[in-house]
């Protein structure tokens, strides 16, 4: 028998306290170590700020492939039956199983100069690996798996009679999509991109290996502050982590804050 709500609420916490809470703290302490000047110097020198452009930018353009190859690749494993699906369904989870550090020799050894996919590019001056387009790969392989995950099990839910009330009355399949499908499973699906978008800024294993890590150019923010780790300036390399942290909250807060409008103002309007 589960136990009573207080014993549940109480291991929950302390989970979540041991877990989440306390690194999240011992960060902020580590960063408040610093004074006000010493930390804005760190979070704001130039070679920090090319990492927040590049970390962003790249972590912006990976969510919004995500979020397009992500809905459609759930709505075909949620649709149609074809030989493999079960196959296909199985290797959007790889990237949970698969190390990041493995992801990022992978793709270096595909999508380098000399790599199977890389040498087929370079004849047209395409360079995928040590650049920001190879970030941005890895940054898509490493989270898409977010979006399909949290869109395919609300689409498997959905009443069929909505939609076929909407074709009855005459409605095309865009329009089906648009105003019955899309605002049911939106949600969900800002959701899943929030958490790719926080996935991406996080990410580390997969990209360093196919970055190039050259300062001012193919340097992201988490490898700065592992750079600045080994050098044993830990309060910098908190005060860099604690600016990816705050983006990360804000897009999470974003992201609810959208859903809770969704669902006060837009279904409570129908």
């Amino acid at each position: 028998m589960i136990p009573g709500f207080g014993l549940t609420m109480g291991l929950t916490l302390a989970y979540l306290t041991i877990i989440v809470l306390l690194p999240i703290l011992a960060l902020i302490l580590k960063a408040a170590g610093l004074t006000l000047a010493e930390y804005w110097a760190i979070v704001a020198s130039p070679r920090a700020v090319a990492t927040y452009r590049l970390t962003l930018s790249s972590a912006l353009y990976a969510t919004a492939i995500n979020a397009v190859i992500g809905l459609l690749l759930a709505w075909v494993l949620v649709n149609y039956d074809f030989p493999g699906r079960r196959l296909l369904d199985g290797f959007v989870d790889l990237p949970f199983a698969l190390p990041t550090a493995v992801a990022g020799i992978s793709l270096t050894a595909l999508l380098a100069p000399n790599g199977w996919i890389g040498q087929l590019a370079a004849p047209f001056g395409i360079k995928i690996a040590y650049t920001q387009l190879g970030i941005v790969i890895a940054m898509i392989f490493t989270s898409i798996p977010f979006v399909v995950r949290t869109v395919q099990p609300v689409l498997e839910d959905m009443d069929p009679e909505a939609e076929e009330a909407a074709i009855m009355l005459g409605a095309s399949d865009w329009q089906v999509f648009a105003r019955v499908i899309f605002p049911t499973i939106l949600p969900a699906f800002l959701a899943g991109s929030a958490l790719s978008f926080a996935r991406c800024l996080g990410e580390f294993g997969a990209i360093i290996f196919i970055a190039g890590n050259l300062p001012m150019q193919t340097e992201i923010t988490a490898l700065l502050a592992v750079i600045r780790v080994e050098e044993f300036e830990y309060e910098a390399a908190a005060a860099l982590a604690s600016v990816m942290l705050a983006a990360a909250f804000v897009m999470l807060f974003v992201s609810n804050g959208v859903q809770l409008w969704h669902l006060r103002y837009v279904r409570g309007s129908r």
